[in-house]
Formats: C-alpha cells, sequence, structure tokens
C-alpha cells in the first residue's frame, strides 16, 4: 500500500501548476529536515548556502537549481534528479529510428 501512495505523490506532481510543485517540494524538503531533527541553520550550513537562503527556499520554493541539489545532497536525496529528463522510453522500432535523425540535428523544430 506505501508503494501505491508514493506513485500518486509522484503523479500529483504533473497535476499542479509550477508554483504548487515548487511549494510542495520546499514542504517535503522541510518534512525531512524536521524527520533529521535538523535546524535551517543546520541544513543551510550543510548545504553550503546562507540560512537565508535556504529560509526563503522553505517559505516560497523559491531557489536555484545547484542550490536545490546542495540541500538534495545534504539530506541524501540526489536520486531522484537521475530521473529528472531521462531518456526517452522507445514504443516501436520507427521511434528508435527517428530517433537516430534527430540525434544529427542542433536545434528543434517547431510542431503545430
Amino acid at each position: 500500500m506505501q508503494n501505491t501512495d508514493l506513485n500518486n505523490n509522484i503523479l500529483s506532481l504533473f497535476d499542479n501548476s509550477p508554483g504548487e510543485i515548487v511549494r510542495d517540494v520546499a514542504a517535503r524538503v522541510r518534512r525531512r529536515r524536521l524527520e533529521l531533527d535538523l535546524t535551517q541553520q543546520a541544513l543551510a550550513v550543510r548545504a553550503g548556502m546562507p540560512v537565508s537562503t535556504y529560509r526563503r527556499f522553505e517559505q516560497t520554493g523559491e531557489i536555484a537549481f545547484a542550490s536545490l541539489v546542495g540541500v538534495a545532497a545534504a539530506l541524501d536525496q540526489t536520486d531522484g534528479f537521475a530521473a529528472l529528463f531521462s531518456q526517452r522510453k522507445y514504443r516501436n522500432l520507427d521511434e528508435v529510428k527517428e530517433q537516430k535523425k534527430i540525434n544529427g540535428r542542433k536545434r528543434g523544430r517547431i510542431k503545430e
């Protein structure tokens, strides 16, 4: 049952606006910090950032990507980054052939 809850939490991210996603990630980080019994100051030091930057992240969700990676590393939670923008999963051989054509391009095309 826990795996279903995890999948529902992950899928719920796709139903949210970008603002809701960043606030949700900030709330998850805060919960993890508290589970580890860390202060904001202690986590900021571990992540290599000013405490004011970390505090703003918890309150608003706003943070530079490199700083978010630092927070994730401080919480030993970097595994999730490997799935971001991961390689496409192909459904058939035609899609693989099409991808080989695309790999030679330097720019995207507008699709209407």
